[in-house]
């Protein structure tokens, strides 16, 4: 007879390994790695015996589409962020940094549900009812038929949302406590966080409940446990927001069921939080118009236009080695477009301090941001402002030339809308709307957006010479 195939598991980041050591060779943590046999479970005997498949019925990609069943919850941010609401049957993994309001939007959410006269079971492993109760009466959804309770074994979480009606939504608060009687291992580790999942998620597809699991984060930012829980639910959701501003951005990484890379804007008070329905007039709204140093970003987050503001500040350093500080963007691209400056438009920046901030907190990715970081760089080292009603957007490649990015149009008519007439953006722009010829300037090298700053100042200085 065989032997059952034994693997060892690290509890710490799920590295799988062949046999036990005392050190695990992916995180590099000691006595971490338990024995996990997949067959049964930790320390399980031979699983039973294996039976033949049999066929299952295949069918062609042609034939009628039904769009998935959806549960609005009347939260237009959150809506949107979802792709039109909580499809029935699915798992959802929200993750985000403690205290962030994660529980708060999703109490917020399960009392609008309630309000609406779905079923609702909120159950939470990390707070007494007491608890939950005081947070509920603090957001006005004390009043609403939200069931709760506080347990952390799956299997009881199981037997309780299965008795009666089926719910549609369930609320797990959060994933990291749960333990199973089925592994053998503290509520936390890898074995037991993808324990708790996978029987969640079948309950799930099983009665047609829309499930919802919260997820810690580690301290780089990522979920933690297995990264293939992320693999396993059909959404998953970061809950961004720095304690230092009032607004959180609800981001979409994963969604089989509607867009990615779509964000919700929310306003934390006192009385929960609040939808932001223009977060552009958020991130502009205490915006010097008249300091160097400054732009306009137009950016995209999914389908949502953004304007953003960024911030340079570009300083003689006393040091041997000038330093360079980044809040909000990618240090690597910075230093690119640094180089960049420097080698194809002469600007000198190598004996420079160089700070860069994008305000209010809020976090870019897209490569579009190029143009408008060198254009506060320059207008920092030159001590001119650039003109308050332009936005700039546009990618800087390694040789000086500024590549046409997407979504032309959408950024220039939310420009448009805020009040802004100008725009620099990179020449041959696909979809570039025909009302407006003359309120931008096309730059086809960085070269040329240097050019034009020094010109203005060489213009600001003989005016005030006559």
């Amino acid at each position: 007879m065989a032997r059952p195939k034994v693997q060892f598991v690290c509890q710490n980041c799920g590295t799988v390994h062949t046999r036990w050591a005392g050190k695990c060779d992916g995180c590099g943590e000691w006595n971490t790695i338990v024995e996990d046999d997949p067959a049964g479970g930790i320390g399980s005997g031979p699983g039973k015996p294996r039976t033949k498949g049999k066929p299952v019925a295949l069918t062609s990609l042609s034939g009628d589409i039904e769009d998935a069943p959806r549960i609005e919850t009347g939260i237009a941010e959150l809506d949107r962020v979802t792709g039109g609401g909580f499809v029935r049957g699915s798992a959802l993994l929200v993750g985000g940094d403690p205290g962030i309001g994660k529980s708060t939007l999703l109490m917020q959410a399960a009392a609008a549900l309630a309000r609406k006269g779905h079923s609702v079971i909120y159950v939470s492993g990390e707070e007494a009812v007491a608890q939950i109760r005081l947070r509920a009466q603090r957001l006005g959804a004390a009043d609403t038929d939200v069931m709760l309770a506080a347990e952390t074994n799956v299997e009881d979480i199981l037997a309780t949302v299965a008795q009666g009606n089926r719910p549609d939504l369930v609320i797990i608060d959060s994933i990291q406590t749960l333990w199973s009687d089925m592994a053998e291992s503290a509520p936390g580790t890898v074995t037991q966080v993808r324990t708790g999942a996978q029987a969640m998620i079948r309950f799930a597809k099983q009665t047609g409940a829309a499930v919802v699991l919260v997820g810690h984060v580690t301290k780089e930012g990522q979920i933690a446990g297995p990264r293939v829980v992320e693999h396993m639910v059909d959404a998953v959701l970061y809950f961004e927001g720095d304690r230092g501003h009032h607004y959180r951005i609800l981001r979409t990484v994963k969604n089989r069921f509607g867009p990615t890379d779509e964000i919700g804007v929310f306003e934390m008070s006192d009385k929960g939080l609040g939808e932001v329905a223009n977060p552009s007039e958020l991130f502009l709204g205490e915006r010097n118009e008249k300091a160097p140093g400054a732009s306009v970003f137009a950016g995209m987050e999914g389908t949502r236009p953004v304007l953003v503001e960024v911030q340079a500040l570009v300083a003689p350093s006393p040091l041997g080695t000038p330093r360079r500080a980044v809040v909000g963007w990618d240090s690597a691209r910075l230093s690119m477009v640094l180089a960049v400056l420097e080698a194809h438009c002469g600007v000198r920046l190598a004996q420079h301090d160089v700070y860069l901030n994008i305000a209010g907190g809020y976090r870019i990715s897209e490569p579009a941001a190029d143009l408008a970081v060198a254009s506060a760089l320059v207008s920092s080292l030159a001590g001119l402002a650039l003109p308050a009603d332009c936005v700039y957007f546009g990618e800087i490649s390694l040789s000086g030339a500024v590549r046409p990015v997407a979504h032309t149009a959408q950024r220039l008519k939310e420009a448009e809308k805020l009040g802004f007439g100008r725009a620099v953006l990179p020449k041959g722009s696909a979809d570039l709307p025909k009302s407006a010829n003359g309120s931008w300037n096309t730059v086809d090298a960085l070269a040329d957006l240097v050019v034009g700053i020094a010109g203005a100042k060489a213009q600001l200085a003989q005016d005030e010479d006559e």
